[in-house]
């Protein structure tokens, strides 16, 4: 089992996710009055918008109140299961931008090899890949606790051409917020490595502090900079 961090911020229930683009389809029924309307600003699919909209309903309850053509013309409008739905998503939405801007687990090393632009960094923590500048050689590479995904210690290892860093360690700590939780890892360096998931998440692995869990990242997604230059002079890209 594995929990991915790497995620847009979406709220799960009974196995259906609702994410940005469901947002956006809601807030474009609220704005224009009917769901086929909703679907061409957005330049979506009228069928598989409607498809969407009952399966989202059937995880979430009543979302779209729909009203038929007569005198009045017909349409439809947000139910308050809707607007509490996004107002929620919202909240879930400002955290995790806020912690994943805010979070970031900083490794020192140095380079041993390189392939490219991508390096292979030698760390107190063990072997990292990463992007690395081209003249760089001792170096400070930062890992976003939201690229950071976490496995039970059985689960299939990664394949080679994955390009994942790996690292096992002991749970510290686990910090809840409304519905995010900062999971912080002791991988054996004096920075404890940071996750970023789900409440549901942590309750679907039964993660507890002590327990031991491995780390995973992407090459792709650690920074590294030269290790006269902080790592936070060089923000990364949204």
């Amino acid at each position: 089992m594995d929990l991915d961090a790497g995620f847009d911020a979406q709220l799960d229930r009974a196995g259906v996710g609702f994410d940005e683009r469901d947002a956006a389809l809601l807030r474009a029924i609220d704005d224009h009055g009917s769901l086929n309307a909703a679907a061409n600003a957005l330049g979506r699919s009228y069928s598989r918008s409607q498809r969407r909209v009952v399966e989202l309903e059937g995880a979430f309850g009543s979302l779209v109140a729909r009203k038929r053509g007569g005198a009045g013309g017909g349409g439809s409008t947000l139910t308050e299961a809707a607007r509490d739905l996004l107002a929620a998503f919202d909240r879930l939405r400002a955290e995790f931008t806020g912690v994943a801007e805010a979070e970031e687990t900083v490794l020192e090393g140095a380079v041993v090899e390189r392939d490219g632009e991508l390096a292979t960094v030698e760390t107190a923590a063990g072997i990292v890949r990463a992007i690395v500048p081209a003249t760089a050689h001792d170096v400070r590479l930062a890992v976003r606790a939201d690229a950071v995904t976490l496995h039970t210690p059985g689960a299939t290892p990664e394949t080679a051409t994955s390009a994942r860093n790996r690292f096992r360690g002991a749970v510290v700590a686990i910090e809840d917020g409304d519905g995010l939780a900062r999971v912080a890892l002791d991988i054996g360096t004096d920075a404890e490595l940071t996750a970023l998931v789900t409440r549901a998440s942590i309750d679907t692995l039964a993660l507890a502090p002590g327990d031991d869990a491995v780390a995973s990242f992407k090459a792709t997604a650690t920074r590294a900079v030269p290790a006269d230059q902080s790592v936070l002079e060089e923000q990364p890209e949204s």
